[in-house]
This record gives C-alpha cells, sequence and structure tokens, in this order.
C-alpha cells in the first residue's frame, strides 16, 4: 500500500470515527429523552387509574380500556350473610353497617392471607375468587381454608353477642370450581369482574346451603376430599348441567390438623402435601424464567437438564424411601440449582440459592426449609461431596446421566458448552477429562448405584478405547 492509499485510509477511519462519536452523543439523547417521556407516561397513567372513565372526555376514555382474561379453574366464594332484620330491631342503621363492615373488613384480611382475590360486596353478601387474576393449581385448598376461617370468626363473634343476650349474623356459604372469565378495568387499582356458570353455581350452593354451613360442589369436593371431613347434602337442579351434588365442609380431617379434634388449623403434613401440590405452579414459573433467560450458549445446563434432575431427584428419592417433605425439599432444590447460570457460570450454584431466597417465602416454604434446599443447591458444586442422605440423592439426581444409555449426546452438549466458552480444547482432551471424571466419580445412594453403576463402567471402557488413555 502506497502512501497516498495509506492516507486516504486514515481520514476514512478519522471519519468513521467521527460520525461513531456523533451517533453514541445522539443515542445518549434520545435515551434519556425517553426516559423522561416514560416519567410523564407512568405520572399520567397514575391519574387516569383513579379517575372514573364516564368522567374522561372519549378519546382519553378509550386509553382506560378493560380486558378480559379466561380461567379454566378457579374456585368461587360467595358468602350470604343473614339477619339484618331480626338485627335492625335491636340496633340503629348506623351500627349495622358499622358491624357489616367490620366483618366485611375481615374477610378482607382472611382472603388476602390465602392469596384469594375479593371480588365484590353485594348489600350483605361477599364474593371472592381462587385462581384469579394469577392461575394456580391450589385454588380450591386455598378458597375452602379461607371459608372455614370466615365461619369460624363469625361463630367466635356470634357467642360473644349471644352472652350480651344480642342478635348477630348467621352465614350461609356455597363454593365451586370451574371456568371463568374475568374482566379487568382500571390500571392502578384493578377491578374484577366475574363471569360464567361457575360464578352462578357458587351463588345456588350459597342458597342451598344451611345457617352456619360452608356448600361444595361436587367439583371442589373432589379436588378437596383427600384433606377436608365432608358430608354428602343432596342434590341440586343447574340449568344445562343437571342435577349437581353436593357437600357440607365440615373440618380439616384429623390427619391434616394442628388440633385433632377441631380441625380448624393445618398442620405441617398438610402443608407438605400443599407446596408439592403448589409445586407445579413454581416449576412453570421458574422452567419459563430460565428457557427466556438463560444463555444461548448453554447446551447443557438449560430447562432440559433442570426437568431430568427434578424428576430423578423425586426417583431417586422414593427409591431411598424419604417422606414428603424430603421430596418436596429435592425437587425444589433441583428446580433452582442451575437457574443461578442466569447470573453467572462459575458460581451458579450460589446464585441458585439467592433466586431461592428471592422465591421460595411467596410460595409459602418456611425460613428451615429454605435453607436445607440451598444446603442441597450447594451439595451439587463439583467436586461432590455430600453430607447427609438428602445432599446424596441431589448428587446422584445431578450426574444421573453418567450412568444413562443417552450418556454420549448429553455429554456432547456439555462438550460444546465448554467448548465455545473456550474451557476445553479438542475433543481427544474431552475424552480424556471424561474418562478422568468418570473414574473418580461415585455415587452414593443405593438406588442411583443399582440403576447406574454398571452402565457408567461400560461408558469408561469404550472412552479409553477412544483415547487410548492409561489411567494412573
Amino acid at each position: 500500500m502506497d502512501k497516498e492509499q495509506e492516507q486516504k485510509l486514515v481520514f476514512k477511519i478519522a471519519d468513521l470515527l467521527r460520525e461513531n462519536k456523533e451517533l453514541s452523543t445522539q443515542i445518549k439523547e434520545l435515551t434519556e429523552f425517553n426516559r423522561n417521556l416514560t416519567k410523564q407516561n407512568e405520572k399520567l397513567e397514575s391519574i387516569l387509574a383513579n379517575i372514573s372513565p364516564k368522567y374522561l372526555p372519549k378519546e382519553i376514555s378509550e386509553h382506560v380500556k378493560t380486558r378480559t382474561k379466561r380461567f379454566e379453574m378457579a374456585t368461587v366464594l360467595y358468602a350470604d350473610i343473614r339477619g339484618l332484620k331480626k338485627i335492625s330491631e335491636q340496633a340503629g342503621t348506623s351500627d349495622i353497617i358499622d358491624e357489616l363492615d367490620k366483618i366485611f373488613f375481615h374477610f378482607n384480611t382472611i382472603v388476602k392471607k390465602y392469596k384469594i382475590e375479593k371480588i365484590k360486596t353485594i348489600g350483605d353478601a361477599y364474593m371472592c375468587a381462587g385462581g384469579v387474576p394469577e392461575k394456580n393449581i391450589t385454588n380450591p385448598l386455598d378458597v375452602v381454608l379461607a371459608a372455614l376461617e370466615m365461619k369460624n370468626y363469625l361463630n367466635k363473634l356470634k357467642q360473644e353477642y349471644e352472652k350480651q343476650n344480642k342478635k348477630f349474623w348467621d352465614l350461609k356459604l356455597g363454593i365451586h370450581t370451574g371456568p371463568v372469565t374475568a374482566t379487568f378495568s382500571g390500571r392502578r387499582k384493578i377491578n374484577y369482574e366475574l363471569k360464567g356458570d361457575t360464578v352462578h353455581i357458587a351463588t345456588r350452593m350459597a342458597s342451598a346451603s344451611e345457617i352456619g354451613q360452608i356448600n361444595i360442589s361436587i367439583m371442589t369436593y373432589e379436588l378437596v376430599k383427600q384433606y377436608f371431613a365432608c358430608e354428602y347434602n343432596g342434590k341440586i337442579p343447574v340449568k344445562y348441567k343437571g342435577d349437581m351434588e353436593m357437600y357440607f365442609l365440615k373440618r380439616i380431617k384429623p390427619a391434616f390438623s394442628e388440633n385433632r379434634k377441631i380441625g380448624d388449623k393445618p398442620n405441617q403434613i398438610f402443608w407438605n402435601k400443599y407446596l408439592l401440590r403448589q409445586f407445579n405452579d413454581l416449576q412453570e414459573i421458574i422452567l419459563d424464567k430460565l428457557e427466556k433467560e438463560l444463555p444461548d450458549h448453554l447446551y447443557y445446563h438449560n430447562f432440559k437438564h433442570t426437568i431430568d434432575v427434578i424428576n430423578q431427584a423425586e426417583l431417586i428419592g422414593y427409591g431411598e424411601g424419604v417422606d414428603d417433605e424430603s421430596i418436596l425439599l429435592l425437587k425444589t432444590a433441583a428446580l433452582f440449582h442451575d437457574a443461578g447460570h442466569i447470573i453467572g457460570y462459575d458460581e451458579h450454584e450460589y446464585h441458585g440459592t439467592q433466586l431461592a431466597r428471592e422465591y421460595l417465602p411467596k410460595y409459602k416454604y418456611t425460613e428451615e426449609q429454605i435453607a436445607e434446599i440451598c444446603n442441597l443447591i450447594m451439595a451439587t458444586k463439583l467436586p461432590p461431596n455430600p453430607q447427609n442422605l438428602l445432599e446424596s440423592i441431589m448428587c446422584d439426581a445431578d450426574l444421573d446421566y453418567l450412568g444413562r444409555s443417552d450418556f454420549i449426546p448429553v455429554s456432547n452438549t456439555l462438550y460444546k458448552e465448554m467448548k465455545e466458552q473456550n474451557k476445553i480444547g479438542s475433543l481427544n482432551d474431552w475424552n480424556k477429562l471424561q474418562v478422568k471424571f468418570l473414574t473418580n466419580h461415585q455415587f452414593f445412594t443405593k438406588t442411583a448405584l443399582s440403576l447406574r453403576e454398571v452402565n457408567k463402567q461400560m461408558q469408561i471402557e469404550r472412552i479409553k478405547k477412544l483415547t487410548e488413555v492409561e489411567i494412573e
């Protein structure tokens, strides 16, 4: 290249650098402008959320649109609070309203405790629903537990009033589980309206109930009968559905109750089974997060591997005869054990524990359970050195593929992952590392040894022949 060409190239590079600098300045200005617009938009959204659309101009009110969503499984509770006439004979109107407000306020507290959504109050009736606005598989249990608390609360108040020879409200409760269509309106404060047969049937259940009873439909009964004692209450005709069976919900079964005689509060056995059922919801959320946020170069440490470890942890756990709570801890640890790759590769076990501590309190896990789950996650850090049975199960589940028939394709994904990060050299280097790792590896549980050890030894011999490596 002659001097003239070099000079032209230098000038061209200088022009490109200047253009790049100008573009960078423009990007910064646009970013700041967008940030200010976003702040202004948020302020306007906040103001609009607190103004009824009927007071807004048409072109603005159209901005505050309602949204509709269908939920395939929601549980609706309808509480019919009766006794207005007999109480009005003893008290003034303002006293009646105050008393009713007090009851509804306490109901709201119960509803919030079980993460149920209050839908509306209609005079002396109260309606709420589980599984809305966020779907969850535990909503029948949540609503039934809330109904028992509502019933017990009103019974205690009634006893206090009877001691003073004062009349009090009576309660009839109806519950039904089925699909609903929910309409959402508002932005800052969301209002809900439910439509569909499920709402209608819940009100019918309340009408067909008796004073002081919780009347549930056959659909709800089938979903909660494992944990709650119920009493058959006949049939009721339902439009387009024929006769529907009903049951009075009486109490929590003794095996799942803190107080076996009363059956009003669930014990830890109940909560362990509840959490195992709820695990499906948690798993869906975390797997979706992994699929969206894990780096593309993770061909091995991806959501498929997480599903595999969850399944193997459960399989080995049952093989080792552990209890329900242990299965819950193992499956939850397996769900989070590689989630830390979202944050970083080398310390992903630690990052996984941080994610577990962020999510699990929202799902009713105790502090002790969360601590144990974090220990199980850290036990997967290589080289494995488990200190107890659950950690042994976790380690075996994480490396279960070493003794499976799909060892080769799974191993290839790990090689590809490490190769892209410059953590391994040639395929021959990888095979040497494989032989060394497999030879030093051990399965810790009897279940894993019986299922995987023979095939693992076959893999060692196969790779040795490929590499002709002598193991020291």
